[in-house]
């Protein structure tokens, strides 16, 4: 039963947390350890349940993945003022290329809790930076995202392969430092995170297989559906939030998780 609680309880934290500049590995870990819910098999089950929230923004956003789809088959990739697949591509590409090159050393070096707070904090620091810096806002809108901008996001989500970075804060607030709005930033950043999360996902899956064990089908799918169900509810508000609130309150909330985490775990 407490492992049933526990899979509940992480569901929801992934849920809620993902699509945040909060960094969803902080909360994933610090709640694991208070919960004592933590091993090789832990480390799958939050694999698993990531896999649901990202289904549930892949929902949300069906129907612009539609779009861009239907201009690959068309070979359409000049149309003026469209968000199209090559802005994706120049997005996802450094990312890739930097997890596979470093896969080994960010799984076995960067995901203790030392680099995790240091992430947490660094990221914080990064994304009051992007709110202060005064620049030239040349993108309004996603669709006004140019594809240099697409490919500078891609290289500030490269910061997020450090655990506690966030991927959310660190694609906005590059975003916002390259001249995109915080409402474009942000908007990009959703619609980027669902190829780059699934292939992560399924690649960190078919690392970790050995403990995909039937034993344990129940409490990942448990931890999937809550995930899932949570971050369908929560992105719908998130998605106004983001936009909205500036960047400081995040880093702020950061700071205090940052100290939350020193207690429990480094201490």
């Amino acid at each position: 039963m407490s492992d049933i609680i526990s899979a509940l309880i992480l569901g929801m934290i992934e849920g809620i947390t993902e699509f945040l500049p909060v960094s969803s590995t902080g909360h994933m870990i610090l709640a694991g350890h208070l919960l004592q819910f933590e091993g090789r098999a832990a480390d799958t089950f939050k694999i698993v349940i990531q896999l649901g929230a990202v289904l549930a923004l892949l929902t949300l956003y069906w129907t612009r993945y539609m779009d861009m789809l239907k201009g690959l088959l068309k070979l359409d990739f000049h149309s003026k003022g469209k968000l199209n697949v090559i802005h994706m591509i120049a997005a996802m590409l450094p990312a890739l290329i930097v997890y596979l090159l470093c896969k080994d050393f960010i799984k076995n070096v960067l995901f203790g809790p030392g680099p995790v707070l240091i992430g947490l904090i660094a990221g914080a620091i990064l994304m009051v930076a992007a709110a202060r810096m005064k620049r030239k806002v040349s993108a309004e809108t996603t669709d006004d995202i140019t594809y240099a901008q697409a490919l500078g996001i891609g290289l500030f989500q490269c910061l997020a392969l450090w655990p506690g970075f966030s991927r959310s804060g660190s694609t906005i607030s590059g975003g916002m430092i390259l001249g995109t709005s915080q409402h474009a930033a942000a908007d990009f950043t959703f619609l980027i995170s669902v190829p780059v999360m699934l292939g992560a996902t399924i690649l960190d899956l078919y690392d970790s297989r050995e403990y995909l064990v039937a034993d344990d089908l129940v409490l990942f799918a448990i931890g999937f559906v809550t995930a899932f169900v949570v971050a369908l509810v929560a992105v719908t508000t998130f998605l106004k939030v983001v936009k909205r609130l500036r960047l400081e309150w995040f880093a702020a909330y950061r700071f205090v998780l940052a100290g939350v985490f020193y207690f429990f775990i480094m201490k």
